[in-house]
């Protein structure tokens, strides 16, 4: 009999610009975190709607590919994943507001700030007992 992995906890990453996405990526790779990386708002979708119940956090920029927008998404992640932690960020102000409980992070942000938003939520559901063996 083979051993069972740690079940490890999900964050979306949702950015159009290909290096800023792959270094969130690996900041939350290095925090322990599957990563599901999308370029749209449309694909990020399809992933909460498909096996979504495995995210736990989504990362997103306002201007995406796409015809949504990532203030649109945190809505659509929220509807299906009121719990789901959202954080949105951009370069520019936020001219909308954001769904309950959704954070906005100006650009440019420190990769110190992702570690530390990735650990504390790992922290967060450790203390649940939500890691278990798939």
């Amino acid at each position: 009999m083979g051993q069972s992995k740690p079940y490890r906890a999900k964050a979306l990453v949702v950015e159009d610009d290909p290096m800023q996405r792959e270094m969130i990526g690996l900041l939350l790779e290095e925090s322990e975190f599957d990563v599901i990386a999308c370029e749209s708002a449309e694909a990020a979708e399809l992933v909460l709607q498909g096996n979504g119940d495995n995210v736990v956090l989504m990362m997103t920029d306002v201007e995406l590919a796409g015809n949504m927008t990532g203030i649109e998404l945190a809505y659509a992640a929220k509807k299906y994943r009121p719990d789901l932690d959202v954080i949105v960020t951009s370069g520019k102000p936020l001219r909308q507001r954001l769904p309950e409980g959704a954070l906005f992070w100006a650009k440019p942000w420190a990769p110190l700030d992702v570690i530390r938003v990735a650990e504390m939520k790992a922290s967060e559901l450790s203390h649940r007992g939500w890691r278990r063996s798939s």
